[in-house]
């Protein structure tokens, strides 16, 4: 498997803006004019009229960076080819996460970008959409998604952020470390993040899972942060050696707790990365070591490309996994300057980048609709 190495990074004040946006009001914007002297010929019929096309992109989850990334990479793609994007995030309301979907259908859409939809609600929530003749692209959601005809399921690739973050703390360890494992169970991404979790640790007897803790809810960190605190009182130094977070939010409660109680021999292999973990990677002593993620800025951008390419007719696979990475902090910490997620695509290259689905029409669109 190709490995990355980066030091990484910051939201921008464009996505914390539209976090709040969508939180407020569903994040409103208009329809964008194009520009007659830059031809479009060759772009395919439904945007050459140049009819309005609306896009709705709803997630479940909210108030994080990931997710103010993943919204800006979503409206900013989809603005760039001359959409009217509106966001909404239910900051983990499963009632407002449907209300929010139900609504939308009756609002004249084109289509739609669902994000961690995890229920079975959610499947009858998109054949509602696809019975409208709707197009649609889910984001780390229900895998019963992939079975409707005519919708993308796209995942970060959970298996690989699985798989380097622990073949990394294998290789540290050389296999043999007592570990705490950060998990909750129910999330189609976290399920996926186990299964390896539970190969590795097969193929690996020398590393004992001594405890475990999970809980997804609003104040995740602070009751990691308030778990691990506790552990650390039944194992000594010496006696706990790393901790596998499956999740940014654990990893960040898992640190406070490890500096505070001055244990920083432990340390943290991550998974997902935002500038509050860029923050804490950067800390002198931190215990945070490695983290496995993908650009979720990117991922809001290509699943909006996926979606113009449904509007537009065009063949699309059934789902579709985005390339994972490593993050060191070593190289994190050799960066002259703080390392954020607005200045990550400088430092390291490629970060951020992929021509998946962009296809030469949407680059003339793009070209069309540049302001």
């Amino acid at each position: 498997m190709k490995r990355k190495f980066f030091k990484t990074t910051l939201v921008s004040a464009l996505a914390v803006s539209l976090l709040l946006t969508g939180c407020a009001s569903g994040g409103d914007s208009k329809q964008a004019s194009g520009n007659k002297k830059v031809s479009i010929e060759g772009v395919p019929e439904r945007f050459a009229k140049g009819d309005p096309v609306k896009i709705k992109v709803v997630r479940k989850i909210g108030g994080d960076d990931h997710t103010a990334q993943f919204l800006a990479g979503a409206k900013e793609e989809g603005e760039a080819l001359g959409f009217q994007v509106d966001v909404f995030t239910a900051n983990g309301d499963t009632a407002k996460f449907h209300d929010a979907i139900n609504q939308a259908l009756n609002q004249n859409y084109d289509g739609f970008i669902i994000s961690h939809g995890d229920d079975d609600a959610t499947v009858n929530d998109v054949k509602k959409i696809v019975e409208k003749g709707k197009s649609v692209v889910a984001f780390d959601s229900n895998p019963k998604l992939a079975e409707v005809e005519g919708v993308t399921l796209t995942s970060q690739d959970d298996e690989a952020l699985a798989t380097l973050a622990l073949e990394q703390l294998v290789k540290d360890t050389n296999g043999k470390a007592n570990i705490a494992y950060l998990w909750v169970d129910g999330f189609p991404p976290m399920v996926r993040r186990n299964k390896v979790y539970q190969e590795v640790l097969s193929k690996n007897p020398g590393i004992k899972e001594v405890e475990r803790f999970g809980v997804a809810s609003a104040d995740t960190s602070v009751q990691t942060q308030n778990a691990v605190a506790a552990m650390l009182n039944k194992y000594p130094k010496g006696k706990l050696d790393a901790i596998f977070a499956t999740w940014d939010a654990f990893a960040i409660g898992a640190a406070r707790a490890l500096k505070e109680a001055g244990r920083e021999e432990v340390k943290i292999y991550g998974i997902d990365v935002s500038n509050a973990d860029l923050q804490e990677i950067q800390r002198d002593k931190s215990a945070w070591k490695y983290t496995a993620a993908v650009d979720p800025k990117l991922i809001g951008a290509v699943d909006m490309r996926l979606l113009a390419k449904k509007l537009a007719g065009e063949e699309t696979p059934q789902t579709y996994d985005l390339e994972a990475s490593l993050i060191s902090q070593e190289e994190v910490q050799k960066s002259k300057e703080p390392v954020n997620m607005v200045n990550l695509a400088t430092i390291v290259p490629g970060w951020g980048k992929s021509d998946a689905f962009e296809e030469e029409w949407m680059k003339k669109l793009k070209e069309h609709y540049q302001k």
